[in-house]
């Protein structure tokens, strides 16, 4: 059933989109992989992650990124061509630039520099909220812990090093949690309207979930559409301000088909002369950003 309310139909699209890239020949994905490419030179082949595909297979998962490597070097070489190789990994959901390598040389190289933190990382998201102040860094551990409520489910959370005692108002360092990982954001709000912003992000580790949660938790700001860390203790639908809602033309109960908005905008590869490699935001990106009135300087 096709929904009449055009804000509803273009979020029932993106969910099609999503299922349509699982039920697709191998050959027709690899195709679109191709048609996003970005850029290519002897060593690497960047594209621009489309939405809702992940990298790795899985449960459940007919298509991903990796399976298609081999298909997707012969069509962009020839038919003698070696697979092309991951370099680094994004979220299923996320967009965005990605760097594959046509040979394990360059992508244990590129891997390394990802390790080694020499590459420089930006994206886009659009929050709820305003951070406060505009731009700056968070640097908060980050851990993995259980759920527990009635619906039991494991999440990332912060893992401070100090807290304020309730009854005096110290601060008191807290034992440290030894399995929480270090975590370091920047970031910097471009605009905001519509009780929402658009901010510009880099981490500089790369923690499981680490911009969404020191979005969420770190700054109060969970990321448009990020329905696993708007609450805690349960999985449900994220909570839009009336004026996002309004500006989106959606309902409440709607909210739970809202993408994610973060993209992976910008990536420098120091790989001899450094690359610098930039992707736009799909289009669904683009349209919430003009609903929201979110204008940013063309850069």
């Amino acid at each position: 059933q096709i929904p009449k309310d055009p804000a509803q139909r273009q979020l029932r699209k993106l969910t099609a989109l999503s299922d349509q890239l699982q039920r697709i020949h191998p050959n027709v994905l690899a195709k679109i992989l191709k048609q996003g490419t970005v850029y290519q030179n002897e060593e690497i082949v960047v594209i621009n992650k489309p939405y809702g595909l992940p990298v790795h297979g899985g449960p459940g998962i007919k298509n991903c990124i990796t399976d298609v490597l081999p298909i997707l070097a012969k069509m962009l070489e020839n038919m003698r061509a070696e697979p092309l190789h991951l370099c680094h990994r994004l979220d299923k959901e996320t967009t965005g630039v990605m760097v594959l390598a046509r040979s394990k040389e360059t992508a244990e190289k590129i891997r390394l520099l990802f390790k080694t933190r020499q590459v420089e990382k930006t994206y886009w998201a659009i929050v709820l909220g305003d951070p406060d102040p505009a731009e700056g860094i968070v640097e908060i551990p980050i851990v993995e812990k259980e759920v527990r409520s009635h619906q039991s489910h494991y999440k990332m959370t912060l893992a401070p090093n100090y807290r304020l005692c309730p009854e005096d108002g110290k601060v008191m360092k807290i034992r440290k949690n030894r399995n929480a990982e270090s975590a370091v954001t920047r970031y910097r709000r471009l605009a905001g309207a519509s009780a929402c912003s658009l901010l510009e992000l880099q981490p500089i580790t790369g923690v499981k979930h680490q911009i969404r949660v020191h979005l969420a938790y770190g700054l109060g700001c969970p990321i448009l559409g990020d329905h696993k860390y708007s609450h805690w203790s349960k999985l449900a639908p994220q909570k839009l301000p009336e004026l996002t809602l309004r500006r989106l033309k959606l309902q409440q109960s709607k909210a739970r088909h809202l993408p994610l908005y973060l993209h992976a905008h910008r990536l420098c590869l120091p790989l001899g002369q450094p690359i610098d490699l930039v992707c736009k935001p799909p289009q669904f990106f683009q349209n919430t950003l003009r609903k929201l009135e979110l204008d940013i300087a063309k850069d």
